[in-house]
């Protein structure tokens, strides 16, 4: 996996540092040498650039990158630059930091892929989001064991909690089921409704659409979910 940090504050660096010590490859971009400087021995490559230069950037190695993360958190009109120019350059799947509800809108007006709010959202669970496929949130309880939501695994769909036979196979535990459905509000709009299913039934059968709030160790967790978030997207 091939990641594009843009920011090294707080937020972005600790999230550079961590897909970088679970084996990807990052670059991250930061307009002060001086972070620059401090973190070229913890992150895979570092490089001093502004992020809002069209010139400098379109040079970045964009068809070779899975995701690129705008975390600039100081400077709203920086981040939302960046953001626009990375989006026009045809950044694969683009997740950009809002500083605010107005902030906000406008990247969706932008058309970013994700939003990520750092106020209420750790480092360590965004890395965990971007580093495996289908993972939707995570919360670690410490360095080697975490609690996941992520969607059923396309080759798992049809068959119940029994025959996957998870425990045994897999050392997990799933401890329940999220049902995602829509329904339409009052004026029309689609809303996403979860229904939680309480403990899990091991006779329930998935469903594509399905999300399993898994809790194991982070390497059996890893083997279990697959591949890594770079086919995330391809064809959501």
């Amino acid at each position: 996996m091939k990641y594009i940090i843009v920011g090294l504050g707080n937020f972005g660096s600790s999230i550079a540092q961590k897909l970088t010590a679970l084996g990807n490859e990052v670059i991250a971009i930061d307009d002060s040498m001086e972070k620059v400087e401090h973190f070229k021995e913890k992150v895979t490559h570092t490089i001093r650039m502004d992020a809002t230069d069209e010139l400098a950037v379109s040079d970045l190695p964009f068809e070779e990158t899975d995701i690129v993360l705008i975390a600039i958190g100081e400077d709203q009109g920086s981040n939302l630059m960046a953001t626009a120019l990375f989006k026009n350059l045809g950044a694969k799947r683009l997740i950009s930091r809002a500083i605010n509800p107005l902030h906000k809108k406008v990247l969706e007006a932008i058309g970013v892929d994700e939003i990520v709010h750092p106020e209420s959202e750790t480092a360590e669970r965004w890395s965990n989001k971007l580093h495996l496929k289908n993972v939707i949130d995570s919360f670690e309880l410490n360095d080697e064991f975490s609690i996941i939501e992520a969607k059923v695994p396309e080759k798992y769909v049809g068959k119940t909690i029994k025959e996957l036979k998870i425990r045994e196979e897999h050392n997990l535990l799933i401890l329940t089921i999220i049902q995602r459905k829509e329904k339409t509000t009052q004026i029309g709009e689609k809303e996403k409704v979860d229904k939680i299913e309480g403990i899990a039934n091991p006779n329930v059968e998935l469903k594509e659409k399905d999300i399993l709030v898994i809790f194991g160790k982070n390497s059996d967790l890893d083997s279990f979910i697959g591949e890594k978030s770079s086919e995330k997207n391809q064809d959501d």
